[in-house]
């Protein structure tokens, strides 16, 4: 498990294709390594990957196959590039994030950047069958990193964070620019209670779900929304 608190940014040292694997060599900032073991799991860029090699306090090689790289923005990775690392949460850590699994779940794109004064805004567009699972101030993890989401907007299909100049200084998210990809982690709480409320209601109601969902896109809602004070519809009182 991880906190989603990125303890550092890595650099990808070397990188060897293998029958059905690609094996990365990354280079830590110092002392991160130190006491890591064979068999350890760290979050690089949000994906939890297993130790296979050791190279002093500040390497250590990773192995990664083929579908991960397909899934998530590993494969793009080329050497020097950067990435949010984390070592696993020790039992009793603290958990400043909220917990991890280091499982992503798809790939979203970074649609644009917005500055205001000692802010960073990053809109995301998402795939829309995601986009159930994202509330406004609730959690989500970025490339590894637990963040809180500002704003959603599921009829456009995006969400915002707002990051703080600490935030920058300690991630990669400086850098990112507009039509960068990034992995994204829902929080798994929140999947497991809209999953629920959505097969509740699917088993209740049945047929008439498709004009129930129909009605409530009218009106800027949904199912999941259900679980929460009811929508006001237009026309009713």
């Amino acid at each position: 498990m991880f906190t989603g608190i990125v303890q550092g940014v890595a650099q990808v040292a070397s990188i060897q294709d293998k029958p059905g694997l690609r094996s990365f060599r990354l280079q830590f900032p110092g002392g991160f390594a130190q006491d890591l073991a064979i068999g350890a799991s760290v979050s690089c860029d949000g994906v939890c990957l297993t130790v296979t090699e050791l190279h002093g306090d500040n390497a250590a090689d990773f192995d990664v196959m083929q579908q991960s790289l397909s899934l998530t923005t590993l494969g793009a990775l080329g050497e020097g590039s950067p990435l949010n690392v984390e070592r696993a949460a020790r039992d009793g850590a603290e958990i400043g994030g909220h917990p991890l699994s280091g499982h992503v779940d798809f790939k979203a794109t970074l649609a644009s950047v917005r500055q205001p004064e000692n802010n960073h805004v990053m809109r995301i567009q998402v795939p829309q069958p995601w986009m159930r699972y994202i509330f406004a101030k609730g959690y989500i993890a970025i490339n590894g990193a637990s963040l809180t989401v500002a704003e959603a907007n599921r009829a456009e299909g995006w969400f915002e964070v707002w990051l703080i100049p600490e935030t920058l200084r300690a991630t990669t998210f400086a850098d990112k620019q507009p039509g960068d990809a990034l992995n994204i982690e829902i929080e798994r709480s929140t999947q497991v209670f809209v999953d629920t409320v959505r097969d509740a209601l699917d088993e209740r109601l049945g047929p008439l779900m498709p004009a129930l969902e129909a009605l409530l896109r009218q009106q800027g809602s949904s199912p999941e929304e259900l679980a929460g004070p009811l929508p006001k519809l237009k026309g009713l009182s």
